[in-house]
């Protein structure tokens, strides 16, 4: 039945594309059709490998309680490769996406069929035919299959955050995305990586023992991110932050750079190639090391102040080698603080 009303209203669906192609297509002037760099980025695991049967795709995001995005891309698209690294580098949105979304990419290029309604023709055609000028191109589809969002070009993560919620939210009911996204206002990130708390600067050599600490502490952030301004701007500026982390020889990494770097075992290779060697996946991610070079803990999710604390301190004790559940170590330290009478606060 679903299929029928889908094949029944297909010229609606193209007509909505269409017009919503009109409205977005100056809203991102900063990018230019065609900008084209050399190259292939791998796009995230978690993308839908799907047969390009968008009424299937359709079908089955709505019977898993999801809705289907399209992806537009071209190999070689450097603002394809920020949506990756600057967004997707992000956990919360990484998991906000995977878990609200079946993403399917479409190359504007290719010659692989896909088929919507009753028709079918190749990648590149139906790109042309909804008039996509720019990469990323996304398109968001509600559970009856009509484009409710379409974003022409790159957002920043804060606006990229915005249009999920607008599309998770069921805004399109109610008002336009512009009018959406001055009302809830999303900043930017402060475009930067923090270097204020290094005590190892560049060039970076991780092959000597740390020469003040016992322990070694390498952050590996990006420049487009909230939650590692956060961490910089708040958590670490607290005076107990600041006490635990002269316990450690502290270095900041972008996660994504080309400088070149010296691995603890003393082979030198990129930062980002590191980060991947380490398996890195998320933006701020906190490695720590003892001071033969071995990993001995890491923080990959989004933690508040106390437990950031508790990490440092569960390292800098070395109460990893005796208890090795961190989760036991950190109710036991909740509760001693408490029997000193200092406030525990979780959230804070």
């Amino acid at each position: 039945m679903f299929i029928s009303i889908f094949r029944s209203r297909f010229s609606y669906f193209i007509f909505t594309l269409l017009v919503m192609t009109l409205a977005y297509a100056s809203e991102e002037g900063q990018l230019e059709a065609g900008m084209v760099n050399p190259g292939y980025h791998e796009q995230p695991a978690w993308f839908k490998n799907s047969f390009l049967d968008l009424n299937e795709d359709i079908a089955e995001a709505k019977e898993n309680g999801k809705r289907l995005m399209l992806f537009f891309y071209q190999d070689g698209c450097p603002y394809c490769k920020k949506l990756f690294e600057d967004n997707f580098g992000q956990r919360d949105i990484a998991e906000k996406t995977k878990n609200n979304f079946d993403v399917v990419a479409v190359n504007l290029w290719g010659d692989r069929e896909i088929t919507l309604g009753e028709l079918t023709m190749t990648e590149k055609q139906f790109a042309e035919k909804l008039k996509v000028m720019y990469t990323p191109t996304l398109i968001f589809f509600n559970e009856q299959g009509q484009a409710v969002l379409r974003a022409n070009g790159y957002y920043h993560p804060g606006k990229f955050n915005a249009a999920l919620d607008y599309v998770l939210g069921k805004h399109d009911k109610n008002e336009k995305f512009n009018s959406y996204l001055a009302r809830v206002s999303p900043a930017p990130a402060s475009g930067k990586i923090h270097r204020e708390q290094e005590t190892l600067k560049s060039p970076y050599r991780f092959d000597t023992k740390p020469a003040l600490a016992n322990y070694r502490l390498v952050m590996f952030e990006q420049k487009q991110c909230e939650a590692c301004d956060e961490l910089h701007q708040v958590i670490l500026q607290r005076d107990e932050s600041k006490a635990l982390l002269e316990k450690f020889e502290v270095s900041v990494l972008d996660m994504w750079s080309d400088e070149m770097i010296t691995r603890p075992d003393g082979k030198q290779v990129t930062a980002r190639d590191w980060a991947r060697q380490l398996n890195i996946q998320y933006a701020p991610s906190m490695v720590f090391f003892d001071n033969h070079g071995k990993e001995v803990f890491r923080i990959e999710a989004y933690l508040k102040s106390f437990h950031v604390q508790s990490v440092m301190d569960y390292v800098a004790s070395s109460a990893y080698q005796t208890q090795p559940n961190f989760q036991r170590y950190i109710d036991s330290r909740a509760d001693k603080l408490r029997e000193m009478g200092i406030a525990v606060d979780l959230m804070n």
